[in-house]
């Protein structure tokens, strides 16, 4: 990634009123947050803006982290099975407020399966496994808006 396009992103992180962003590219990833590293086992770097930020009064200054996994864990990313959003819409990983989640980390699923709902313009569809395997991660919280090729799930494959 070009270090030009980190620093407008951290800027960006910096001035807005957004807390964290996560991309996501061919071969590279970047987590930049205010509040410190994404998780455990991820290596993290400050990156200084290219210039000081004007402060709103009222606004909390705070650092800005680019986090990149360490070669340990991308290679275990590697091997994971991607499901990513077909359409724009809510995720939703259940079929009503009120029932279970169609799955969970760990649960095992087969070609076909459901594993959750994007709601777009009042439609519910349905986004299905296209292979059998096991759930590695959930990439998105319930009700959050996904956009179109939006990574959802990992699965790691049978």
């Amino acid at each position: 990634m070009d270090i030009n396009l980190i620093r407008r992103l951290v800027k960006l992180v910096e001035t807005s009123g957004i807390s964290e962003l996560e991309i996501e590219e061919k071969e590279s990833r970047i987590y930049i947050s205010k509040y410190g590293p994404a998780a455990p086992g991820a290596v993290s770097y400050n990156v200084a803006p290219a210039q000081q930020p004007i402060s709103a009064p009222g606004a909390v200054a705070a650092s800005s982290t680019v986090s990149i996994p360490d070669v340990k864990q991308a290679e275990t990313v590697e091997k994971l099975h991607e499901i990513k959003s077909p359409i724009v819409g809510t995720f939703y990983r259940s079929p009503a407020p009120d029932a279970d989640s169609y799955v969970k980390v760990g649960d095992r699923v087969e070609q076909g399966s459901v594993l959750c709902i994007v709601e777009a313009m009042k439609l519910m569809n349905e986004i299905e496994s296209d292979i059998a395997g096991t759930v590695a991660r959930i990439m998105v919280d319930n009700g959050r808006p996904v956009e179109y090729g939006q990574l959802l799930f990992l699965i790691n494959p049978d």
